[in-house]
């Protein structure tokens, strides 16, 4: 059997232009499905499992009653630098309370930095520093990592595992063995307006939706290496409809979030 890690940022009680932002009832009704499968409700499905990037307030307080209710749990990948200092980020309570209701924590960088961009230094701080500020905060050991931005490559890849994280979560749209333990592991980035057609669709081995969502994210890949991350940062925000309220507008390209994989 294999699973699907999908990607969730912010969740509202409302909808928002802003691709990023996902309504509280969509999810919800994501969660039924998720719920339904992981109960054996479709053999053949693959196994849905939820993650949340960024450490949103909204992680603690809409995501966790809606998970709860359904019977799920999540992994949060939480940019350390911004807990307890950001405005619309969690507070270090909340994280300590999601983490104690059996929630999974694991890192997003310090100051949501792309890896590929940053110096030895620079490494340092948004992978061992951010990894040693969320164990003192939390009291447990974090051993997995989400890339921001999914912008990774060998130097990256080596630095996470000198940092000692385990497992390292990309945006690359794939199914992943349950069988095994793997290092690299990928996702399928959620939208606002995602239908459960959509999931279905996505969670069906048969019908080859993932597979193409998975080429079309590499060819993304390519067009931000070739466009730079200054110029595709530009057309990331346009393309989704980016808000001024939100913490990146204004803010360096290295804070945009990654598009992933948007359609089947």
């Amino acid at each position: 059997m294999r699973s699907l890690h999908f990607l969730y940022h912010e969740l509202r009680p409302a909808k928002s232009r802003y691709s990023y932002v996902t309504p509280c009832e969509e999810f919800g009704t994501h969660c039924e499905l998720f719920a339904r499968l992981r109960g054996g409700g479709t053999e053949n499905a693959f196994r849905p499992e939820v993650t949340f990037d960024d450490g949103h307030a909204s992680d603690f307080t809409f995501a966790r009653s809606i998970l709860e209710r359904h019977g799920l749990s999540a992994t949060f990948f939480i940019t350390a630098g911004w807990t307890g200092q950001r405005t619309g980020f969690m507070t270090w309570p909340q994280l300590r309370d999601l983490h104690a209701a059996g929630h999974r924590i694991g890192a997003h960088g310090m100051t949501h930095k792309l890896l590929t961009g940053c110096s030895a230094a620079e490494l340092e701080v948004e992978l061992q520093g951010a990894r040693k500020r969320l164990e003192d905060g939390l009291g447990a050991a974090i051993l997995t990592m989400s890339l921001p931005g999914g912008r990774a490559n060998s130097r990256v890849f080596r630095a996470c595992a000198e940092a000692g994280y385990k497992q390292i979560f990309t945006s690359v749209p794939r199914a992943e063995s349950m069988r095994e333990d793997p290092t690299i592991v990928g996702r399928l980035n959620l939208l606002g307006g995602t239908s459960v057609e959509w999931l279905e669709r996505a969670l069906d081995p048969g019908s080859g939706a993932l597979l193409k969502l998975e080429r079309v994210s590499r060819l993304k890949y390519a067009a931000k290496g070739m466009l730079g991350d200054r110029l595709y940062a530009r057309l990331w925000a346009m393309g989704n409809r980016q808000e001024p309220e939100t913490p990146e507008v204004g803010g360096t390209a290295s804070e945009i979030p990654d598009s992933g994989a948007s359609g089947l």
